[in-house]
């Protein structure tokens, strides 16, 4: 019996007789691979990407795939047959033995399991691990104990994902907060002591650090969206041309040369449905990007081209290339994850990841290569999408 575990109720005796019993009592040869019989289950354990391992109704290890060997560093051949709780040693963060605190076999009737919590192997290794107690009807004995392992590398990786992501927003806005801070206490401690010219540079200047940091927050706010898939679309008929025209009139304001920049347009150009505010977000990084980053001419090419997934329907394509160095090939596949920058020009590295996910969202592609000036180039496609009342 396995220590640590209460003594269950009526147990198979052996692995043959639990395979047995799941094809109508019909007896099987045991099982000396390290897993279930493949007809029993449908698939072969080995097969799954994860380590699963099953104990009968005696407590004893049936099934111990692969993955599971994998993942504990202990060969198949040394479980089957041993009790769960030795062949699968594990503890809480704690350092409590797991399998006395859960006792799947002698706790409550009505617990069919655990949720997938974080424990220990021997060593102090880490692995996910989340169980399941088969039993043949409700409050009956655990029949089974089907337990699941999964390596932490994954989670870890959001982790510092997560982690990297606020370090970066921390640092991005203490920078204008403290230009904001600074600036409005100084104009309340010596109002009259400045001119007029001086209070509305300050002011000015307090401005631009609130939108930048209104900016960011939006940017927050639109990964969290994305990466939930809760990203709400308003389509709405939009002008692509006109779009195009507006943001580049924008910039030209800013000060921008305006031979600097060159439109083709290609037509007659398909109806398109989009979010326009989205729109203008992906219009307004590419270009603002092009400008910052490259060099040369910014060319803004806008054509019809067959919509994504499709053969028979046309989709609006828009492609942003420039003039300048452009990006190295090794690089080009990371382009569009979080916190890539092409150059030490600043920026959050944020915006390319928010206009794929935008760009995705409308059921569209983009694309990265080098444009036929040497400079980056962008070309995203969008399709129709018009909505099904319409149709």
């Amino acid at each position: 019996m396995a220590v640590g575990m209460s003594s269950p109720g009526p147990a198979h005796t052996t692995a043959a007789r639990a395979a047995g019993e799941d094809r109508g009592g019909e007896t099987a040869a045991p099982d000396t691979t390290g897993h279930l019989d493949a007809l029993s289950t449908g698939i072969d354990p080995d097969d799954l990407p994860d380590g699963l391992v099953v104990a009968d109704g005696s407590g004893r290890v049936i099934c111990f795939n692969a993955a599971a060997a994998r993942i504990t560093a202990t060969p198949g051949a040394d479980a089957i047959g041993r009790p769960l709780d030795v062949a699968l040693p594990l503890e809480d963060l704690k350092g409590k033995r797991w399998w006395a605190l859960t006792d799947p076999y002698g706790g409550l009737a009505t617990r069919n399991g655990q949720p997938e919590r974080n424990l220990l192997l021997p060593g102090g290794r880490e692995v996910l691990v989340s169980a399941r107690y088969v039993r043949e009807h409700p409050l009956g004995p655990v029949r089974r104990v089907v337990v699941l392992l999964r390596g932490t590398e994954a989670r870890r990786r959001t982790e510092r994902s997560h982690a990297e992501l606020i370090a970066t927003v921390a640092h991005e806005l203490r920078s204008p907060l403290t230009s904001v801070k600074g600036f409005t206490a100084t104009l309340l401690a010596k109002w009259e002591r400045f001119t007029d010219d001086q209070k509305r540079l300050m002011l000015e200047t307090v401005d631009a650090d609130a939108g930048r940091v209104t900016r960011l927050i939006a940017e927050l706010l639109d990964i969290s969206r994305i990466d939930s898939g809760r990203l709400e679309l308003r389509r709405q008929p939009v002008d692509i041309s006109a779009a195009v025209a507006r943001h580049i009139q924008a910039l030209i304001a800013g000060g921008q040369d305006p031979d600097r920049f060159r439109v083709r347009a290609r037509g007659p150009l398909p109806d398109l449905w989009a979010d326009p505010d989205k729109i203008d977000q992906i219009l307004g990084n590419l270009l603002e990007n092009a400008v910052r980053h490259g060099e040369g001419t910014v060319t803004m090419e806008i054509a019809p081209a067959p919509a994504p997934g499709t053969s028979d329907e046309m989709g609006t394509a828009v492609t942003v290339s420039d003039e300048g160095p452009g990006i190295p090939e090794e690089s080009m596949g990371r382009v569009f994850t979080r916190f890539w920058r092409g150059s030490k020009r600043g920026g959050t590295g944020l915006g390319l990841y928010i206009v794929k996910g935008i760009v995705e969202a409308h059921g569209g592609t983009i694309t990265v290569g080098r444009g036929p000036g040497g400079g980056a180039e962008f070309r995203f496609i969008l399709p129709v999408s018009m909505p099904a009342y319409l149709v």
